[in-house]
């Protein structure tokens, strides 16, 4: 049997995501550059976004970003317009959520964008509750059945 050679497995290939727990600058567009929230997840390191012009685009994820930035529906990305194709670009970074809340704090983004808030960001602010969920019967109502 050969002896391995290599400094390890998948598992040294994946790393530790220390530096995510740091806080980097936040990064403006720039010119050829566009905010865009993810629509869907195609696989393949695709995605369908709407970008803040109201363009829908195809996005195509950097090989930097392939397997250690994950990207999710809702979520806000940075994305390098191309020159030769309009329908199609490149994701240039992902924000993170708080990053996110920041770009619409400084009027990046539209006062209509829906932020992804994460588990929180599913709950409605306006539900109270009060447990309107039941459905009462009367005892005719299950007579008839």
């Amino acid at each position: 049997m050969p002896k391995n050679k290599g400094k390890g497995g998948k598992n040294r290939k994946r790393g530790k995501n220390e530096a995510d727990d740091e806080k980097r600058e936040l990064i403006f567009k720039e010119d050829g550059q566009e905010y865009a929230q993810v629509i869907r997840m195609l696989g393949n390191g695709r995605c369908e976004a709407m970008c803040i012009d109201g363009t829908k685009r195809l996005f195509h994820s950097r090989g930097k970003m392939h397997k250690k930035v994950w990207i999710a529906t809702d979520d806000i990305i940075l994305v390098g317009l191309r020159d030769y194709q309009d329908d199609k670009a490149d994701v240039i970074m992902k924000y993170m959520p708080d990053e996110a809340r920041l770009l619409k704090a400084h009027g990046e983004l539209p006062e209509t964008t829906r932020l992804n808030e994460g588990v929180a960001g599913g709950i409605d602010e306006d539900d109270d509750g009060t447990g309107d969920d039941y459905i009462e019967f009367e005892d005719e109502d299950i007579d008839k059945i």
